[in-house]
């Protein structure tokens, strides 16, 4: 017997789809964000030859690189209120994947780091800036330009990792879908549509970060 496919019940309920896309858009951009800024401070640390300031860095880069991020996700939302930290099941996950997000994208910088000439660290100096205004003014924005490569790759994984909220039923995209499964049925059309929204949302993040690499690129 074939089977017939009607999206009928995917279409009635796509609104639920679209906004579930939207929330999972939100968690990535807001743990991205968090991220960044935690990573920089890492991949500095990292590099720092102050082993009080490297190693709990690394500390923090091995384990977090080493755990599952699902395993995180039910670690905060079910044993931290545990332990006295109660947090609703969005911070929390906004919480893991900003961590997991700082563990990896501090890597990603750290390479960026190690890519640009000590020569430039010297002319700051010589010429009167402070080692915070080498960072920012120097270090940073060149740093930036030469991982970018790699940060649209770690950015479009973490907009995917986003499907583990639906684990502690955050109503991001995947959850949304399985609703709507559970409800109608409906099993290869509704996962058909899904990946259709994960997969144009991916390509236009990698489309708006190869045109921004474009916009930052040094001139040649």
């Amino acid at each position: 017997m074939g089977y017939t496919l009607n999206f009928a019940a995917v279409w009635r309920n796509f609104d639920f789809l679209l906004s579930g896309l939207m929330l999972s858009l939100g968690l990535a951009v807001t743990s991205i964000l968090i991220g960044a800024i935690l990573g920089l401070f890492v991949a500095f640390a990292l590099l720092s030859k102050n082993r009080i300031i490297a190693v709990p860095a690394r500390s923090y880069v091995t384990v977090i690189r080493n755990l599952p991020i699902l395993v995180l996700v039910l670690f905060a939302f079910f044993a931290l209120p545990q332990m006295g930290l109660r947090l609703d099941k969005i911070k929390s996950f906004v919480l893991v994947l900003s961590l997991y997000s700082g563990a990896y994208l501090a890597e990603v910088f750290r390479a960026g780091l190690l890519s640009i000439p000590k020569g430039l660290t010297e002319a700051g100096m010589a010429i009167g800036l402070t080692s915070m205004q080498i960072r920012t003014s120097i270090i940073a924005p060149l740093m930036i330009r030469n991982v970018l490569p790699s940060l649209s790759s770690t950015i479009i994984s973490l907009f995917k990792d986003t499907s583990l909220a639906a684990t502690i039923a955050v109503p991001e995209l995947t959850f949304a879908a399985r609703k709507i499964n559970v409800e109608s049925f409906r099993v290869i059309e509704t996962w058909i549509v899904t990946s259709g929204l994960y997969v144009v949302t991916c390509f236009l993040i990698a489309a708006l970060m190869r045109l921004v690499e474009r916009r930052l690129a040094l001139p040649r």
